[in-house]
């Protein structure tokens, strides 16, 4: 397994999807209202997520969620994010109805079929109004060890510099403004890491100096960097996931809707190094969440003797 790159996701298929009408404020990517057929719309198309990754060679751990009062449990990669060494991080979540959507069950799981050696539980700074949505909030170089945080009331500071601490990553943190002069409300919606190059929304950081240092971290250790527009971002190009399966090639997964909006270029630099697995979930799309936000990758070594 590639350092940057998981084998394995987690992979929630909810019942009853829609847009969150407590998220609405600031994801600017969300729609607003949903069709009378949109929970089942969401359902048919995680499903298809799931046999797409699965039959590409990814280990997919897919969990049901009936919950009516769940509309955003398709992005678990919120409230949940695992790590090398066997550490498991439960994050505090900013809209009521999305603290629900962490699920013991899920953990347990994961106790079970992989070596978790601790969990750290930073659920409970929700009582003290203080939010860190996991890997949407921050975007992950796990081969320099630098978490990328876009500001915004999902990332406060005191709950980043904890996780930093505690797992090993140095913070760099960035204003990230659309053209109304919006915060981007999630980190991974603008970057994403991949081994070899990184896309990013870069232009969107509305400080020179810091954006400087930002693509030059990112080139650091001889990664490309793909600069994504505005209008490749609002396409959710930037919320793409790296996997490794067992096939020996590097995945690039992001959404059909994602894929189209790349330049010929981009595809061209991206295809050298990896294979590209468009995924098809216009439906989910509607939450403000694409691809990367639906998958919760397993950076834990396996139990020699789990059972499926």
């Amino acid at each position: 397994m590639a350092i940057q790159a998981p084998g394995a996701v987690v992979l929630v298929r909810p019942r009853a999807f829609s847009p969150n009408p407590q998220t609405a404020s600031d994801n600017t990517f969300q729609a607003e209202t949903a069709r009378p057929s949109t929970a089942a719309a969401a359902y048919r198309e995680v499903t298809e997520v799931a046999r797409r990754l699965t039959d590409a060679g990814v280990t997919v751990h897919l969990f049901d969620d009936d919950r009516p009062t769940c509309p955003d449990s398709v992005f678990p990669n919120n409230w949940l994010s695992t790590h090398q060494g066997g550490r498991v991080a439960l994050y505090p979540m900013y809209a009521p109805n999305r603290r629900i959507e962490r699920r013991g069950d899920i953990v347990e799981f994961l106790k079970f079929h992989y070596r978790v050696q601790e969990i750290v539980d930073y659920s409970g700074l929700e009582q003290d109004g203080l939010f860190l949505e996991g890997t949407g909030a921050m975007v992950l170089d796990h081969e320099s060890r630098i978490a990328y945080v876009a500001r915004s009331r999902r990332a406060d500071p005191l709950v980043l510099e904890r996780f930093c601490t505690t797992f090993g990553y140095e913070p760099m943190v960035f204003d990230a403004l659309d053209a109304a002069g919006v915060p981007v409300y999630h980190t991974n919606v603008l970057m994403c890491i991949a081994s070899t190059f990184a896309l990013i929304g870069a232009d969107m950081i509305n400080d020179e100096t810091r954006r400087a240092e930002v693509t030059d971290r990112l080139r650091a250790n001889g990664r490309s960097v793909l600069s994504l527009s505005e209008e490749q971002v609002r396409e959710f190009a930037g919320n793409a996931l790296e996997l490794s399966p067992g096939t020996g090639e590097l995945l690039l997964c992001l959404s059909t809707r994602a894929l189209a909006a790349l330049t010929i270029t981009q595809r061209v630099t991206i295809e050298r190094t990896h294979r590209i697995l468009p995924l098809d979930i216009p439906t989910v799309e509607l939450g403000g969440g694409s691809v990367r936000c639906m998958l919760a990758g397993v950076h834990l070594d396996p139990r020699v003797c789990s059972r499926n």
